[in-house]
């Protein structure tokens, strides 16, 4: 590569990593125009492409890439993502399908950001299984998605939501508690944790975790009616009005509006 291309492409690349697209761009032109064997200069400006809404453009960046790199993960997600954005749904499937059946022949392989992609993908393969309430499809997605980026906390709850919902409260509370010790301030964790021993009628260790959400989150009114619904449980305990199962613990719709 001739020096003057060279340096197209290191300021291309720079500007590229700092966001600044517009700057970019005719530095990564230049260098596709005159050396287009380059598959991240095609997937780089099919990145701004996309950011602007030139999906077509885009389109035909991200195939060229591929083209030039069939195992190149990154580009074929963002065509992907190009396809769908463009009603092309059949042809997003697909290249869905081919990125993932790369990506389990070669995890240990990938890069971290990919790694993180793909995750994604499956959490959210897991999230249609869980809206139809096909618990053990959600559970395998979730984790397919944690067995790349085990420090996804916010994959582990769904996983941890998918076992209580199935029935499996063990193992619910076993990745409930994971995710704290990840993340020991990770609000939605506390919750669902903490909804979960109300359900099961340990009313001490409920308490403390809601009291936990307040502290984090003061003033949260749907948490401070869990809260006092909880403190009502165990003030009638021993009560003959008390006694008996716990009532249901709220489910998932009620928690609207909260991060979960």
């Amino acid at each position: 590569m001739e020096d003057r291309l060279r340096q197209a492409l290191t300021l291309g690349r720079g500007f590229y990593q700092n966001a600044e697209f517009s700057k970019a761009e005719p530095y990564l032109t230049k260098v596709a125009d005159e050396e287009p064997g380059f598959a991240d200069v095609h997937n780089m400006l099919g990145v701004i492409y996309h950011d602007r809404g030139q999906f077509e453009k885009a389109q035909r960046c991200f195939e060229a890439a591929v083209r030039l790199n069939p195992k190149y993960t990154e580009a074929a997600l963002n065509l992907a993502v190009t396809y769908n954005d463009q009603g092309k749904y059949g042809e997003a499937k697909e290249v869905y399908r081919v990125a993932l059946s790369a990506a389990a022949k070669s995890e240990s392989d990938l890069d971290p950001f990919v790694a993180g992609k793909i995750a994604n993908m499956y959490a959210e393969i897991g999230d249609v299984y869980a809206s139809c309430g096909t618990f053990r499809k959600a559970i395998e997605e979730y984790q397919r998605a944690l067995s790349l980026r085990s420090s996804f906390v916010d994959i582990r709850l769904k996983l941890a939501n998918a076992f209580r919902d199935l029935g499996d409260r063990e193992s619910a509370m076993r990745e409930y508690d994971v995710a704290l010790a990840q993340s020991p301030e990770f609000v939605p964790a506390l919750l669902h944790r903490g909804i979960t021993y109300y359900a099961a009628g340990e009313i001490d260790a409920a308490l403390s975790d809601l009291e936990k959400v307040l502290e984090l989150e003061p003033g949260h009114a749907r948490v401070q009616l869990y809260l006092s619904m909880v403190k009502d449980r165990r003030d009638g305990e021993g009560t003959e009005e008390g006694a008996g199962e716990p009532p249901a613990a709220p489910t998932d719709e009620s928690l609207d509006g909260i991060d979960t």
